[in-house]
């Protein structure tokens, strides 16, 4: 008998549990995620549907599909989202759980409602929303009118569930997921801030849990007695309006003979500090929320499964060896590398691309209406992705620098059995990883980096370090093909006093921190400069940020910058709408309203951006005529531009 190599080093976590009817084959669930991959008229699109597949694919027990409306009506707080009463639904239900199940995973839905904000302005959107919405009790809030739903609608919306739960069985679905977290209906209703209803539902805990325990009866009615029924409830809502540690253990009592499986979750999505504590921002340490499920564990018989930036089998065996949860459910990472189990299973977690928690999957969501992953090209377009086929010529590809745009480059040039030449000229591949990954709350970076660096190494690519290649270096080497990823310069602008020694670059200040004096004006106020600020405070220095524009970060997604601006605030005196007119020798003169003033510093960090190096780009192409341009060097942008460029663009090298 064959036992994979993964399984005597991750007993706890590959082992086979019985939920309701169905036996998971580890411990592994895809968590529910909702991207806008949707129809207008609240219908799975096949994007969604091979998204899914994928995940089942890279070996999770089950995939969760999230955010499902058992009552549109009422209850839409997205401007796309499954609409589980929908004319129509019921073929793109069935294809789903028919792909979940050929790619070898069981396919789970969350069944849910918003709330209020089913008809207010929400974190999912604003089309539809009349500003007239239904909650626990009547309340008027800055984005609209908030009515009590009648004990009708409580009824209607009960019944609502019932139906749902019974639709998604008989589309092939195994397990339901009743959502009452993340202040959604069942969260406002548990709340004794929100919910001053005096009827069956208002009051106490027992009375405002009670629209949750009879939607749960509801669901089990219509699924029968074995099918699995799985809730998400809070450990802990964090806020004052919602319910405390204490509380969390009582619904999760209370609802203890009525499901299978217990998700432990907290936060709120409305609130962008509680959001990033929901979906753990990178300051907070990997499994920040276990401890909640670890606490509800004590206190129920139900088996019970944790969540939040997990993405470790290590740390994942550790959690269910010590017994702080049942099984592990993982959202983002499972973006970043849908092969989580699969690798585990093979003993190759060190290959496992690391979500750098960054949150451009949420924001392409709303500004794109799909979602994408920074780290892994292929999420979002697994429909439509070009296999990584073979190149049955002798082809020699030589990529230039060693940055993550490069090196995605030469990796799967190299998978497609390319001959290959990476050229680095610095003494290490990384390129402006490691600046990007020096902050102490960027180790998901330094991960990226690693990880990239070794499948380098794993594959058969001939790299040149401290090689600084030249258009007569390319024509000696006379490839095939030629990838220019050299990334981009920084901008040095012509301010005066900019080259005195007081002065340090962006890069060198991230990498060398040793290097600043103890008081630290940053000229430049964008995501470079204020992670800065947060690095050196960290270390002790005293920090002045300078910005042109109103904003701090202005151009970084809401997600992101609702977890990164508290530790800004915390970590600089902020001087926006200001310019530097001169470096003196103690600090910088700004302008600010046509008025002048002096910041005193010992270091001045230059952190105005950057530009790409065209010119030395054009001559390198010159050389080759099958040439490409990838990362910064071809236009300044994100992790997310390098990789997906460094990706696909190999894949347009033909045989011919």
């Amino acid at each position: 008998m064959k036992c994979y190599p993964g399984k005597e080093k991750y007993p706890n976590l590959l082992s086979p549990i019985r939920i309701g009817n169905i036996r998971l084959k580890n411990r592994i669930i895809a968590a529910p995620t909702s991207p806008s991959m949707i129809t207008t008229e609240g219908l799975f699109t096949p994007e969604m549907i091979a998204y899914l597949a994928e995940k089942a694919r890279g070996g999770a027990a089950a995939v969760t599909y999230g955010e499902s409306i058992v009552h549109s009506p009422t209850g839409k707080s997205h401007n796309k989202q499954l609409q589980l009463d929908a004319f129509g639904v019921r073929q793109g239900l069935t294809e789903a759980a028919r792909a979940i199940h050929n790619a070898g995973a069981y396919a789970n839905i969350q069944l849910s409602h918003g709330g209020k904000y089913g008809g207010l302005l929400s974190v999912g959107g604003d089309e539809g929303k009349t500003g007239i919405a239904y909650g626990p009790s009547d309340e008027l809030t800055p984005l609209g009118t908030v009515h009590a739903m009648s004990e009708e609608m409580i009824e209607e919306i009960i019944s609502s569930y019932g139906t749902a739960a019974k639709l998604v069985k008989e589309c092939g679905f195994d397990m339901v997921q009743v959502h009452a977290a993340h202040g959604w209906l069942f969260s406002q209703f548990l709340s004794p801030v929100m919910n001053r209803r005096k009827d069956q539902y208002g009051g106490s805990l027992e009375n405002r849990a009670r629209f949750l325990t009879r939607s749960l009866g509801a669901v089990r009615n219509a699924v029968g007695p074995s099918f699995p029924i799985e809730i998400r409830i809070s450990g802990d809502d964090l806020s004052p309006s919602g319910l405390n540690m204490e509380q969390c253990i009582e619904v999760a009592e209370l609802i203890d003979n009525s499901v299978d499986l217990i998700n432990v979750s907290c936060g709120n999505h409305e609130d962008p500090e509680l959001f990033c504590r929901t979906h753990p921002s990178s300051f907070l340490e990997h499994g920040a929320n276990v401890y909640l499920a670890a606490e509800i564990k004590k206190h129920v018989k139900t088996p019970v499964a944790c969540v939040g930036a997990l993405n470790d089998p290590g740390q994942m065996e550790a959690i269910l060896a010590d017994g702080q949860a049942d099984i592990v459910e993982i959202g983002r990472a499972e973006l970043a590398d849908p092969y989580i189990a699969y690798k585990a299973m093979r003993n190759r977690a060190d290959d496992i691309t690391p979500c750098i928690r960054c949150y451009e999957c949420f924001a392409s969501t709303g500004q794109n209406e799909m979602v994408k992953c920074t780290v892994n090209p292929v999420t979002g377009q697994e429909l439509h992705r070009e296999q990584i086929s073979p190149v049955t010529s002798d082809k020699t590809l030589l990529v230039i620098g060693g940055g993550p745009a490069g090196m995605e480059a030469a990796i799967t040039a190299s998978r497609r059995g390319m001959k290959v030449v990476l050229a680095e000229k610095k003494e290490m591949l990384g390129g402006n990883l490691r600046p990007a990954g020096a902050a102490y709350f960027k180790q998901d970076i330094r991960g990226l980096c690693e990880v990239l660096v070794r499948r380098v190494e794993r594959e058969n690519i001939d790299v040149r370090l401290n090689t600084e290649v030249t258009p007569e270096w390319v024509r000696s080497l006379s490839p095939d093909a030629l990838v220019v990823a050299i990334g981009s310069e920084e901008l040095r602008p012509p301010i005066k006093g900019i080259n005195r020694k007081n002065v340090i670059m962006a890069i060198d200040a991230e990498l060398h921190p040793e290097i600043l004096g103890q008081k630290v004006v940053i000229m430049g106020g964008g995501l470079v400069g204020a992670e800065a600020a947060v690095s050196f405070a960290h270390e002790g220095h005293q920090v002045d940020i300078v910005e042109m524009k109103e904003t701090i970060c202005e151009d970084v997604n809401s997600f992101y910058r609702g977890g990164l601006m508290p530790q800004v605030k915390r970590a600089a005196a902020l001087h926006t709408s200001s310019t530097v007119t001169e470096i003196t020798e103690t600090g910088v003169l700004v302008e600010r309203n046509g008025k002048i003033s002096e910041i005193m510093a010992d270091s001045v960090v230059c952190a105005l951006g950057f530009r790409s190096p065209h010119s030395l780009v054009d001559q390198l192409c010159d050389e080759i005529d099958e040439s490409f341009i990838i990362g910064d060097c071809a236009r300044v942008g994100k992790i997310y531009d390098a990789m997906n460029g460094g990706y696909y663009t190999v894949l347009q090298i033909r045989n011919d």
